[in-house]
């Protein structure tokens, strides 16, 4: 009798649990998220378009965004120029995210630094520009926060130059367009980077994740980003008829969505469709007092299947069946170049930040008579389209 009971329970037991497992994935399925967004007009700041742009988020590579501009900061005071060298140190190639088939010792110029970090999104290059800029990694990220708190980015923290995952680095909507807006207006000398659809470093082309750049004319750059605890983020701004846009997406769940939101948006937005309420970009209020949305579980886990499916019932632009607001591919600028070698024995030093045009180092400690010059090339690789 124990035993038939025992054995009418489990029965019970599994055929709850299907139905558990049943409804679970329903509910799953069924489940979609409002990720943040945000239109501005990129000259008056003017607000068009706002969800949740206050809320904070994992930056992702948009963080690059700022590396950008701290660079850029350096390069108008002199500190640096674009021929100046940047190698791969140790601490650069000790990323969990390195692909773009560089190794300790390989040197670029400034200049092909920042195309490999805004085209490519290379990480580990991320980390060499800050150390060659600032002597450290960590002085650089102390740049990238003062410049935030200067730019009132008030959701906004940063722990490293790359994006790559940390708890305490974080931005909002509205912040990222702060600084995109801030980047665009106050550098116009380096927006070519930004519009580059693919650099090539040592014969290895790493194509710009920004598919706007060849599929939405008038697309003038920026940058994208994604690790499965934010999302596919972007900061992009583009151009018709003399008016300038900037918009922000934040969290898609696959390029396609994020690339089809964001040219929703702008397609609105330059048809009037998405207007000025009056308010300000810099007005625009962040809940820093909030939580990170965390999107691991819904986009790199057994359930991102489920979640996918309702994230494209909610945004099915570009799908089979659906319009698109990407059109056919364009042309734009690419860029190339080549990197030499320079020997990084563990005890050599980080680059200094000022600009060299040789640099001597010992081969070991006891070879003190052995030297030997590294010399950059005399001028930096002109871009190819």
């Amino acid at each position: 009798m124990l035993r038939f009971t025992a054995i009418i329970t489990v029965l019970v037991g599994l055929l709850l649990g299907s139905f558990s497992g049943i409804g679970a994935g329903v509910a799953q399925e069924n489940e979609t998220l409002t990720t943040p967004s945000l239109v501005v007009d990129l000259d008056t700041g003017a607000v068009l378009h706002a969800e949740a742009a206050g809320h904070p988020w994992y930056p992702a590579s948009t963080a690059k965004l700022m590396t950008a501009l701290i660079t850029f900061q350096a390069l108008e005071r002199g500190d640096v120029d674009l021929s100046t060298p940047v190698i791969l140190s140790h601490n650069a190639m000790d990323q969990s995210a390195a692909y773009a088939g560089l190794k300790v010792g390989n040197a670029m110029t400034l200049e092909d630094a920042l195309y490999a970090v805004l085209v490519g999104s290379a990480n580990e290059v991320a980390v060499a520009l800050a150390e060659t800029v600032a002597g450290t990694e960590a002085a650089f990220v102390d740049l990238m926060n003062a410049q935030a708190d200067r730019l009132g980015l008030t959701a906004t923290h940063f722990t490293n130059p790359n994006g790559l995952f940390d708890q305490k680095q974080t931005v909002s909507a509205r912040d990222l367009a702060v600084l995109g807006r801030d980047l665009f207006q106050v550098y116009p000398d380096y927006r070519r980077m930004f519009r580059t659809a693919a650099v090539t470093i040592d014969d290895k082309e790493l194509i710009s994740y920004n598919e706007l750049i060849t599929r939405y004319p008038g697309t003038l750059g920026l940058k994208t980003g994604f690790v499965c605890s934010a999302g596919r983020n972007i900061v992009a701004i583009a151009e018709r008829d003399g008016k300038r846009l900037l918009a922000v997406v934040l969290g898609a769940t696959t390029g396609r969505e994020r690339s089809e939101r964001t040219a929703k948006l702008f397609d609105d937005a330059f048809a009037g469709n998405l207007t000025a309420n009056g308010q300000a970009l810099a007005e625009l209020p962040n809940a820093s007092e909030t939580q990170p949305e965390d999107m691991r579980m819904r986009l790199c886990s057994n359930e991102t299947a489920a979640y996918e499916a309702g994230q494209n019932r909610r945004y099915p632009m570009g799908l089979p069946g659906a319009p698109s607001y990407l059109k056919d591919p364009v042309s734009a600028p690419t860029y190339s170049f080549q990197t030499w070698f320079v020997p990084q024995p563990e005890f050599v030093p980080v680059p200094s930040a000022k600009p060299v045009q040789a640099v001597e180092l010992m081969t070991t400690p006891q070879a003190s008579g052995a030297k030997f010059e590294i010399v950059p090339p005399s001028k930096p690789p002109l871009p190819r389209s």
